[in-house]
């Protein structure tokens, strides 16, 4: 890589591949990465103002072409690695448990509850490695940025603002499997175990860049009311099937259509910083150790 490669890559969830023209700049070269684990999701170099950046959307390019199981969350991650990056903000698009958020709302996760079952989790199967903090979840460092460009009312806040919608700063995501929405019963469950929101993305994809030395930070825009949150009627064809009230869809629009703006100014606030985070050298007691070397790709060989 060279030495001016673009070091953050934003990962696009729900919606990013129908944002409006623009968002993301000018897009100026794309290319999927071939790993150990299959092919990547395509890869975009793009600029914008003069501030180049990586970009790559979690389900697909012209659709929902894949749900959340079927993500390939290790090729993603492991190409991230390969193009030199050190930075990722991710976006999710979860339901409500604590009555606190509303659909449209904007909110910066500080923690995770993991109820995925079935999706590799790490790189290091078959391996004496791996034992690694999870506290902070997410890097501080990247969080602290997002929370300043938001404060600073970057990158269309005024329109979520416009809309009625909230910033929230911290909150517990918890991931299930999917594709199916969980029922009340497993809603109740994840709201005493402290959930506030509920989503199908973050695991493994925090724990794998975690595992690879990447700072990773998600932004949440709240899609809809977790079931039995509210008492809401099923709605035929319809998103969700009534869990967003009607009238919501455009403040939950305009929440997705600022966070690229959010998530870029962030990035350029830290992309001449040195890191000095937890995630930099999660793997460090291994490498004093001699257990593994330089090159991360010899840390997952096989």
């Amino acid at each position: 890589m060279k030495n001016d490669a673009p070091r953050v890559l934003l990962l696009g969830g729900s919606g990013a591949y129908a944002m409006p023209p623009g968002t993301l700049g000018e897009r100026l070269s794309s290319r999927r990465v071939r790993t150990p684990y299959g092919l990547s999701n395509p890869v975009h170099l793009c600029g914008i103002a003069g501030f180049r950046f990586l970009f790559l959307s979690r389900h697909g390019e012209k659709g929902y072409e894949k749900t959340a199981p079927y993500v390939n969350y290790r090729a993603n991650i492991y190409a991230a690695k390969v193009l030199g990056v050190t930075r990722i903000v991710a976006w999710t698009g979860p339901g409500a448990i604590s009555r606190k958020y509303r659909p449209g709302d904007l909110v910066l996760p500080d923690d995770l509850l993991d109820f995925t079952r079935n999706r590799p989790s790490t790189f290091y199967e078959g391996k004496g490695i791996g034992f690694i903090r999870q506290a902070p979840v997410f890097c501080e460092t990247l969080r602290n940025a997002l929370r300043d460009a938001a404060d600073r009312g970057v990158a269309l806040r005024s329109s979520a603002k416009r809309s009625g919608a909230g910033i929230h700063f911290g909150g517990t995501y918890a991931c299930t499997e999917g594709p199916r929405l969980e029922t009340p019963a497993e809603i109740r469950f994840l709201g005493r175990a402290g959930a506030d929101l509920v989503g199908m993305t973050l695991c493994p994809e925090a724990f794998l860049a975690r595992e690879l030395e990447i700072c990773y930070a998600p932004v949440a825009y709240v899609t809809n009311y977790a079931e039995g949150v509210r008492k809401l009627p099923y709605r035929r064809g319809a998103l969700f099937e009534g869990m967003l009230p009607p009238g919501g869809a455009a403040a939950v629009e305009a929440a997705k259509n600022a966070i690229p703006g959010i998530a870029i100014a962030a990035a350029r606030a830290v992309a001449g910083e040195e890191r000095d985070c937890p995630c930099a050298v999660s793997m460090e007691r291994y490498r004093k150790r001699g257990v593994i070397g330089p090159d991360f790709r010899g840390w997952v060989a096989g």
